[in-house]
């Protein structure tokens, strides 16, 4: 199993980059519990609101939001694993995620490649899935693997299927999925079942983990609250990952973007954790800056390295480990 290094422990006077002191996070942390249980969030799934209604939440059946009290989502942290170990087929690649450990994976989901017969653009196939997956798994930088493009000669809603059954078959490194339905999750995970010998052994052994992104600002859509429960409940690893954009979806000040993408992320932990207590997270971010001249996401920005590294300090703060997109 990999221990890789350390990141951010103070161990000496060398540097680090912290961008917020830690009454500042505590700042952060409280304005959070104040909007999550002032405004709350969408909830899209009548399951969902169920979910949050039987663990004490104020929900409104016909706005739809979810108001989630201090104490649940408290709870939700504090019952959230501080590390876990994410498991490869091969049990050498198994990697122990958590706070300050560093990993590094590739990030997903392209649409098409160069192809390297021809030197043309061309849309991705399902043999380039396995292809990448098989690179990755060369790679000893990589400790786990992400899917890198999306297969487009596959039937759209069964895509995510078929791009699993193509990296499971050439790579054997933690993998992490990106199901769009209940329905596509639960098909995913009984597939790894069975290649790790039953549901049993795959909640002993999660070779694979899940992958969620709210809808900025403060929306849990239909999609993303199916696959919280069902890896909750098949006990895998499971990734909220907000993508809000400062000034465009999110506050233009970073504390402001970091308030808003901490409710997402921290409403999904929540929901989770409602489905079964001691289910492990991650604590995802692609949050950056919007281009104001193009409207779009700037991911090569010096602002997406600040709010990265406060996103990695709040996930410190509350002891769960961090995935950070983007450098």
């Amino acid at each position: 199993m990999k221990r890789n290094l350390f990141s951010g422990g103070m161990r000496s006077r060398g540097l680090s980059v912290n961008v917020f002191t830690e009454s500042e996070l505590d700042d952060i942390h409280l304005s959070t519990l104040e909007v999550l249980e002032r405004t709350g969030v969408f909830v899209e799934a009548d399951d969902a609101r169920d979910i949050f209604k039987d663990g004490g939440c104020v929900v409104d059946s016909e706005t739809r939001m979810v108001r989630i009290p201090p104490h649940v989502v408290e709870d939700a942290i504090a019952s959230s694993p501080s590390k876990y170990v994410l498991c490869g087929r091969d049990p050498k690649n198994d990697f122990l995620m958590e706070p300050g450990r560093v990993a590094f994976t590739n990030f997903s989901e392209g649409i098409a490649v160069i192809d390297t017969d021809t030197g043309k653009l061309r849309e991705c196939t399902l043999q380039d899935v396995g292809d990448i997956a098989r690179l990755n798994d060369y790679l000893s930088e990589m400790d786990t693997h992400e899917i890198s493009v999306g297969a487009r000669d596959v039937p759209p809603e069964t895509a995510a299927v078929h791009n699993t059954e193509a990296q499971l078959l050439n790579t054997t490194k933690p993998l992490g999925i990106g199901p769009l339905s209940g329905l596509e999750c639960n098909a995913i995970l009984r597939m790894c079942a069975e290649v790790v010998g039953g549901a049993d052994e795959l909640r002993a052994r999660p070779i694979v983990y899940g992958g969620v992104c709210p809808v900025s600002p403060l929306k849990l859509p239909k999609d993303a609250t199916e696959v919280i429960i069902e890896c909750s409940r098949w006990g895998i690893p499971d990734n909220i990952l907000s993508m809000a954009m400062a000034g465009g979806s999110s506050p233009v000040t970073l504390a402001g973007t970091l308030v808003t993408h901490n409710a997402e992320v921290l409403a999904g932990i929540t929901l989770a954790q409602l489905v079964e207590r001691g289910s492990p997270m991650m604590y995802g971010s692609s949050t950056t800056a919007m281009d104001l001249k193009l409207a779009a996401a700037s991911v090569g920005s010096p602002e997406i390295c600040l709010i990265s590294a406060a996103v990695a300090q709040m996930a410190r703060r509350y002891m769960i480990p961090s995935f950070v997109a983007g450098l």
